[in-house]
């Protein structure tokens, strides 16, 4: 047994606090309840080993606990006094309380055990004024401080036990803050909670309460399913907004899934009475097309097919598996009658394919006249090929487009390059760039002059300034000078 263990194992109750050991005391500071009295002194543990419940309280809360609290023993000493035999006494307002005895041991060792007390109180005190200032859940602490200010009463510590008191009350005070405000976010909350579960019923009477002719019965379907579940979600998970308000929000949501759920039943059976009237009319389509399928009077049989695929449009739809056969009943019809108009006008094409010949060869005669070099001759020769070109004759349809557009690109050409060519010579243009050249050429002797000075002078700023000056108008004259070239 260590000497600190032999010294608590001495330790003597107050006279004060007869029948109730020194062990019984520290634990009542400790425990939520104080302990019962018991006959006769018990075995006090070592004061190192004792825990600490501020410690634990930060573990079961997530708060971080502050270093423990440690008064200094000559702070100590100005709030107490200790008398040989190991009795302690705790200085209050200038009265003396016994506080207990530590016998066989020094004044400061007995001192510092009931010092140790006191720190354990203010370092569970610490620790809930810290969860005060993190906001953490005030549940409980009402209950702390209840039990902290029975422990500063019962007077079996040492230290400043009035400005302890004081400390206690004012954490009761941020309590009872917190609490408040607590109270406050919980109606903020309740309330965010009401409206979100009011913006589901209201949703799902919207849906309940559309046209059943304009609906989308899917999308709409899925949503009430979405608005179910966020019902069941926020009944599971939310706040409680109590019995009256949930039976009332839950009728009015019950209501209207079983009002959506009516409507869609009804709406599904008119369906069926429309498909099959849809599907009567779609066959009577189908019988006509398959009638003309076989005609050979292209144009007027081609007409009569856009009139059925206009009628066919305007048709009402049936099922979605109808639809989609009767189509494919209809689409055969129009399919053998447009194959034998494309067998008739390939054959018509491979007589034009000669004349394709002579106009690819007259497109590759135009096109090498790019770049246009010769404006005059380029033009002459296009006349050719134009006259060449109109004497061809047809060419297949399916390269009219190709070879048209490839002659337009060789007219465009030459359009462009005597567009230029008139840029180039007009008067007008040419007066003016003449004028800004001129100018020009006086600014920079000008400014040739302005420079020699400033160099003369030996001004710095003024050299650079007409150094820059300079520079950009002799590039820009380089240009102006490069435009008229172009117009010459």
């Amino acid at each position: 047994m260590t000497t600190s263990q032999q010294s608590d194992d001495n330790v003597q109750p107050s006279t004060e606090a007869e029948g109730q050991p020194v062990m019984e005391q520290a634990a009542a500071a400790e425990a939520p309840t104080p302990a019962a009295p018991a006959p006769k002194p018990a075995a006090v543990p070592s004061p190192a080993a004792m825990p600490r419940p501020a410690a634990a309280t930060a573990a079961a809360t997530g708060v971080v606990a502050p270093p423990a609290f440690s008064t200094p023993l000559e702070e100590a000493a100005k709030h107490s006094r200790v008398s040989e035999d190991g009795h302690v006494f705790v200085i209050i307002d200038g009265t003396e309380h016994p506080v207990g005895q530590y016998p066989d041991a020094g004044p400061e060792e007995a001192l510092a055990y009931f010092v140790r007390k006191h720190d354990d109180v203010v370092s569970q005190l610490m620790l809930l004024e810290q969860r005060v200032e993190a906001k953490a859940p005030s549940s409980d602490m009402a209950k702390t401080l209840d039990h902290l200010a029975a422990t500063v009463a019962e007077r079996t510590m040492v230290g400043d036990l009035p400005a302890l008191e004081a400390r206690i009350e004012a954490a009761r005070a941020a309590v009872s803050a917190l609490s408040a405000a607590e109270r406050q976010a919980l109606e903020a909350l309740r309330a965010t909670e009401l409206a979100a579960r009011e913006a589901i019923v209201v949703e799902a009477e919207a849906l309940a309460a559309q046209d059943t002719s304009v609906i989308q019965w899917k999308q709409g379907s899925a949503r009430m399913n979405e608005l179910f579940e966020a019902w069941k979600a926020a009944q599971k998970h939310g706040v409680r907004l109590g019995r009256s308000n949930e039976d009332n929000l839950w009728k009015r949501f019950r209501g209207a899934r079983t009002t959506f759920d009516r409507h869609r039943r009804a709406y599904f059976s008119q369906l069926d009475a429309a498909n099959a009237e849809a599907k009567s009319s779609k066959e009577a389509l189908i019988a006509r097309a398959e009638e003309l399928s076989h005609s050979t009077d292209w144009g007027a049989t081609a007409g009569e097919y856009r009139r059925l695929m206009e009628e066919w449009k305007l048709s009402k739809r049936a099922s979605r598996k109808d639809d989609d056969a009767l189509w494919a009943r209809f689409r055969a019809a129009q399919d053998v009658f447009f194959a034998a108009r494309t067998a008739e006008n390939d054959a018509i094409d491979e007589e034009f394919g000669a004349n394709l010949i002579v106009k690819d060869a007259l497109l590759l005669e135009a096109k090498a006249l790019l770049p246009i070099t010769n404006l005059a001759a380029a033009k002459k020769a296009l006349d050719s090929i134009r006259d060449r070109w109109e004497s061809a004759g047809k060419v297949p349809r399916g390269d009219m487009q190709r070879v048209e557009a490839g002659l337009r690109q060789v007219e465009e050409a030459v359009r462009s390059a005597e567009d230029e060519a008139w840029q180039r010579s007009n008067p007008e243009t040419k007066a003016r760039t003449n004028s800004m050249l001129t100018q020009l050429e006086d600014a920079i002797a000008e400014l040739e002059a302005d420079l020699d000075k400033a160099r003369a002078k030996g001004v710095e700023s003024k050299i650079r300034s007409a150094e820059e000056a300079l520079e950009a108008r002799r590039a820009w004259l380089e240009t102006l000078r490069k435009s008229a070239a172009d117009f010459q």
